[in-house]
């Protein structure tokens, strides 16, 4: 085995591998060897067919893949070795690389195209600034808030007449041209609609001041023109929703009224816990104190994203481009080489950032813990609880969810990498110089735009 590196210019170097029989051909000879033990072949004893004749059946393929196993356990063992510091992973080399013919070569030469993470300085102090914008919370924003709650806390109670917002029961009956209930046509009983959520105002109309057992005719389609909705409401096959015009008579069978809970000691006890809160005023203090924690997280993520632009001007890196570019069509067989041309610049960036965001992590010892990452994982655990109105959930529960949350390794990755974010924002906060803005959640919200 002889691997050489050669360096075509600061960024880019080119690896090639020269494998010789020595290198893999034991590697071949146990797996023929297996392959003779399990075939099994007409004329044949199990495990006495000619080796020749395995050789001829299997020899071409498992050498391919033998070598090629040997190439690459050697080459990431080199790069190892040699502490590379690469970006993306090795393809091969387009123009030194050597056609090879598996069925008479004994000696192989490999060329692979490698791109080296480019070394840069990033000096950061008081002198460098980033904006924290400070979302206010207004009035509009904290009566939303005990609105919401009151909404969730609250029930439906049985009405005399249709007004507004009432919920309905009742019975579908298709209707022909003339107005006559259809012989075999669709029906559909004990169906809940909403006027609230009625799109067409005239058909909506026609419910108002309507009681129990009172019959309305109207276009259901018109009415709601979600067409997997309306076959959901009318029992049909979506196919059949998207072409159906006809009227339907609704039959009323009950009428209810969504109130919204009182604004009292019950409804503070089941939205902040037992004897947490004892008027309207504290109420709606730790309403707004909530939505400031929530929206700190928004604030935050805006920051990130100030601080990356800034620091991916200011680090100025360097990138392997062409290699880049390759690198990225190859590990993304969905994109074409016209998507990533127009799109490479946003590619790029995030590149760099993620070069700073290592050099940060690295440099300055920034870490997130197992503590960390599970008392995250109850905090979303304790907000999933509490949208189902449970408050006060024990700690062992939270504690239990948590942990399975975490056994699920992409949802664990995701919130190590959440943690990791808040730990350079935090780190940014205290290296340079944050000036905080306060604006409103309609302003912030346009710089997303």
């Amino acid at each position: 085995m002889n691997i050489t590196r050669t360096n075509t210019d600061d960024l880019n170097a080119v690896i090639k591998l020269q494998l010789v029989k020595e290198d893999y051909m034991s590697q071949v000879d146990s797996v023929l060897k297996e392959h003779r033990r399990k075939a099994s072949i007409d004329g044949f004893r199990p495990g006495k067919v000619p080796m020749g004749l395995i050789k001829k059946m299997y020899g071409t393929p498992v050498l391919a893949d033998e070598v090629n196993k040997v190439l690459g356990q050697e080459l990431y063992k080199y790069i190892e070795e040699n502490k590379l510091d690469l970006l993306g992973e090795p393809l091969p080399n387009e123009t030194e690389q050597k056609s090879i013919n598996w069925e008479k070569d004994t000696e192989f030469e490999f060329a692979f195209d490698i791109a080296m993470a480019p070394t840069y300085t990033l000096n950061l102090s008081k002198r460098d600034k980033i904006n924290f914008f400070k979302i206010a919370v207004d009035e509009k924003m904290i009566q939303n808030g005990v609105d919401m709650h009151a909404r969730r806390f609250g029930s439906n109670e049985e009405a005399e007449v249709v007004e507004d917002k009432e919920i309905l029961e009742g019975d579908f009956a298709q209707l022909d041209a003339e107005g006559n209930i259809v012989e075999d046509g669709i029906v559909s009983e004990d169906v809940a609609i909403s006027l609230e959520y009625m799109k067409d105002e005239e058909s909506k109309a026609k419910f108002v001041g309507a009681n129990v057992n009172q019959i309305i005719t109207f276009n259901p389609a018109k009415a709601f023109p979600n067409r997997t909705d309306l076959a959901s409401m009318l029992g049909i096959a979506p196919e059949m929703a998207e072409t159906l015009e006809s009227d339907f008579q609704y039959t009323i069978t009950n009428i209810s009224k969504f109130i919204p809970a009182e604004m009292n000691q019950e409804l503070f006890d089941k939205v902040l816990g037992e004897g947490k809160v004892a008027s309207e005023e504290e109420f709606k203090n730790q309403i707004k104190a909530d939505i400031e924690a929530q929206l700190v997280n928004d604030s935050d993520y805006k920051f990130l994203i100030d601080g990356k632009e800034k620091l991916v001007k200011k680090a100025k890196i360097e990138l392997p481009i062409a290699f880049l570019k390759r690198w990225i069509i190859a590990t993304n067989k969905e994109m074409t080489a016209e998507q990533v041309e127009s799109d490479f610049e946003n590619y790029s960036d995030d590149i760099r950032w993620q070069l700073i965001k290592e050099k940060l992590v690295k440099d300055n010892d920034l870490k997130v813990n197992e503590e960390e990452i599970v008392e995250f994982a109850k905090k979303q655990a304790l907000m999933q609880f509490q949208q189902y109105g449970m408050m006060d959930v024990p700690e062992e529960y939270l504690t239990n969810y948590a942990k399975q949350m975490l056994e699920n390794k992409e949802e664990a990755k995701k919130i190590w990498d959440r943690k990791l974010d808040d730990k350079v924002v935090e780190y940014l906060k205290n290296t340079i110089k944050v000036e905080e803005k306060e604006v409103s959640i309609e302003e912030f919200n346009k710089m997303f735009e």
